[in-house]
This record gives C-alpha cells, sequence and structure tokens, in this order.
C-alpha cells in the first residue's frame, strides 16, 4: 500500500474549524443531507421546489438529526447541463441565506466546483466547502478554500460531469489510484493553508458499478491518508439499476452500503434520507462501537 509522506499529511482531526465560529464534531459519525436547487438532479425527490419548500426539507432534516445541510445549485449526473456561474449564484446564495436566517446552528456546505460561487456562499453564510471536481475545473478553488478558512471535502473525479462516464479506465489497481491523488492534492491544499480536509472517493464519478463497490469494500485502505471520509452513497445508480429499478426504490439498498461504509471508517454520511441515516448509525454505533472510534485502527 502506498504510504502518505509527512509532509503532505494532515493531523487527524475529530472536528472541523468552520469560518463562522462553528466546530463540526466528527467523533461520532454525522449526517449530511442533500439538498438540490436544481430542476434535473437525478432523484425527482430531492429537487427543492420552492423557498417554501426549501425550508421545510431543512427543518425536517434538522429534525432528524442532520449536522450539515449540503445545498448546489450545479446538478451533478451524468450529463447534467453545464449551467452558467450567474445561474448557479442565482440558485444557491438566496437559498443559503434563508436557510441561515431560520437556522442558524446548521452545518451548510455550498456543493459546487467554482471558486467565485463558493466565495460568496461562504460570504452568505456557508461552513464548507464541498467540490466535486478537487479543483480540477476550477484553477482559483484550493487557494480559494485557503483564503476562506473553511473546511474542504476533497473529492475524487475524472473529467467534467458531462464526460465522466467515459474515463472508468484505470491503468492499474483504483484504490492506488486514489491515494495517490488524494496524496498530491493534498500537498496543494496545505500549501494553500487548507487546514482541515474530508476526502470523498467520489462514488459514481468516473467510476463503474464494479468499482465503485470495489472502493467500498476497501474503504479502509484510505486510512493511510489520516484523514476523516465522506461516503456519498445515495440513492447512486449501483443500488437500483442492476435490479431494474429507478432511485425512488433505492432507500433499502442506500441503508445497505451505508452500513458498510460506515464498518468501514465513513464519518459522514451524505444522504437524501436523513432520519434512515442516522437509524443506521444509531444500530451500527450500539452492535460496533469499536469500529466507529476516531481514527480507525488501520
Amino acid at each position: 500500500m502506498l504510504q502518505a509522506p509527512q509532509d503532505t499529511c494532515f493531523s487527524p482531526r475529530q472536528t472541523l474549524r468552520c469560518p463562522h465560529g462553528r466546530v463540526l464534531d466528527l467523533r461520532r459519525p454525522q449526517v449530511m443531507g442533500i439538498l438540490n436547487l436544481t430542476p434535473d438532479s437525478f432523484f425527482e425527490g430531492s429537487r427543492v421546489g420552492s423557498d417554501a419548500d426549501l425550508l421545510r426539507r431543512a427543518e425536517t432534516m434538522i429534525q432528524a438529526g442532520a449536522a450539515v445541510l449540503d445545498l448546489g445549485g450545479y446538478s451533478s449526473r451524468p450529463g447534467a447541463e453545464n449551467i452558467s456561474i450567474d445561474e448557479e449564484k442565482r440558485r444557491v446564495l438566496p437559498a443559503i441565506e434563508a436557510v441561515r436566517r431560520a437556522f442558524p446552528d446548521v452545518f451548510i456546505s455550498i456543493d459546487t466546483f467554482r471558486a467565485g460561487v463558493a466565495s460568496e456562499a461562504v460570504a452568505t453564510g456557508a461552513d464548507i466547502l464541498n467540490d466535486i471536481s478537487g479543483g480540477t475545473l476550477d484553477d482559483e478553488m484550493l487557494s480559494t478554500a485557503g483564503r476562506l478558512h473553511t473546511p474542504y471535502v476533497l473529492m475524487h473525479m475524472r473529467g467534467t460531469p458531462q464526460t465522466m462516464i467515459q474515463h472508468t479506465e484505470y491503468s492499474g489497481d483504483i484504490v492506488t489510484e486514489l491515494v495517490r491523488y488524494f496524496r498530491d492534492k493534498l500537498a496543494q491544499l496545505r500549501a494553500f493553508g487548507v487546514r482541515d480536509v474530508l476526502l470523498d472517493p467520489g462514488f459514481g464519478f468516473a467510476k463503474t458499478a464494479a468499482q465503485n463497490h470495489e472502493l467500498l469494500r476497501r474503504l479502509p485502505e484510505l486510512r493511510v491518508l489520516g484523514l476523516p471520509i465522506l461516503a456519498g452513497l445515495s440513492r447512486k445508480a449501483m443500488l437500483y439499476k442492476p435490479f431494474g429499478l429507478t432511485p425512488d426504490a433505492a432507500l433499502s439498498g442506500t441503508v445497505a452500503v451505508n452500513t458498510m461504509a460506515l464498518l468501514n471508517g465513513a464519518r459522514l454520511l451524505r444522504v437524501h434520507d436523513v432520519a434512515e441515516a442516522m437509524q443506521t448509525i444509531h444500530l451500527v454505533s450500539n452492535s460496533y462501537p469499536t469500529h466507529l472510534s476516531f481514527p480507525l485502527s488501520p
């Protein structure tokens, strides 16, 4: 297995320091609820329809136990429409402002790969940058994360949302490639002054179903990097397409893979269904308490 050199390694943290004075505690796994401000997200049930719908959904997720709400205005499903930066801002900034005003204590994550959107989102009240591209789609994103002093979700993806399904061929072992990718990106983030990072393997992004399942099984191998892991498996195609189903019928599969992710070291579950994810965390923590200590023993 690849080793992560000390000069590119962040100190393992149980807490993430956010720019507005909030501290996200990951000593116990937490849930990130998805709020899609897009008309074309792959799961229709996740699309926010109005301002009132946004606040109703946010309140429901918070009451169910979500620590973080992830707001995004650019659909990252395969073949998604490429919208302008102005349109993305129009969708997300008023929503962040409304959620922050209504729920001042919740952590807000902005799901964007654009530095300009990220900057204005944090100024409006966002706490965390969730970048599907790892800084590959905007040269200013990594330096922006350092300047804003926000926790940064570093995800692995190839290509763009429009082209990623064409980039599923890997020359060698996929987990080894991810460790190399994360190691190199962490060196860049450290150079820009980013203090807190979560790793996201990018399930479903430039990966086949078989590759997704291999990554899930081998998730503990990412522990060499010493950082908390975000698992975004909710209602993904790997859970419903093999059965000829649709995302609407993928809740039971989501619960199953989230259980596996927790047992393999995930600290944050990004989900559409918060109550079910919280129940999963509760049951796993009661049955396997040593598996949810931080960090997991190699």
